[in-house]
């Protein structure tokens, strides 16, 4: 009983954990593959779900207090699962920590110019021109205008839920 306790994750980790799900979930939805072109590689797959992972703790932001231990939940979920992943790619424990700053650094530099592109809104050009250069790197760009607008669709989505169904590890990501 008392391990049980112990051990137990706290609610705002369950509930990352559970948001983190929805977030794979999301940047899993075959239209994002099929339809807008991107492509279905490593790269192609971090690049979706950060961008829906930034997408998700911009809104938990405006969650207040409450929200702080749910998004860092969130955030922690994301790194163990880009942790999981490469070792399930078959890197070695020796270069997981390497891999993994260059990926913390990626995170950090696309969220700067993701919040950069959505201060210049209504204007999307830095929007598509930041899904040109990291989601459609190496391959036509055409549909990344259409990728900004799918992404700006589920931005109005979770604008719209209430914060209380996110701290309960609920997203609707609104209809395609």
């Amino acid at each position: 009983m008392l391990l049980d306790r112990l051990f137990r994750p706290r609610p705002a980790q369950t509930m990352g954990r559970a948001l983190y799900a929805q977030v794979v979930e999301q940047a899993r939805t075959p239209r994002l593959y099929e339809e807008l072109g991107c492509p279905d590689t490593v790269e192609g797959r971090f690049e979706l779900y950060t961008l829906h992972l930034m997408l998700l703790l911009e809104r938990l932001r405006e969650g207040g207090e409450a929200a702080g231990p749910v998004s860092q939940a969130l955030f922690d979920a994301y790194l163990k699962g880009l942790d999981d992943a490469l070792r399930e790619m078959g890197v070695g424990d020796l270069s997981v920590g390497k891999k993994m700053r260059r990926l913390g650094e990626a995170f950090y530099g696309r969220g700067k110019s993701f919040d950069a592109a959505l201060a210049a809104l209504p204007d999307t050009e830095l929007l598509t021109a930041l899904l040109s250069r990291t989601v459609y790197e190496g391959v036509d760009a055409g549909r990344a205008p259409e990728l900004a607008a799918y992404l700006l669709r589920r931005r109005e989505a979770l604008a719209a839920e209430p914060v209380e169904g996110l701290l309960a590890g609920e997203v609707d990501w609104g209809a395609p």
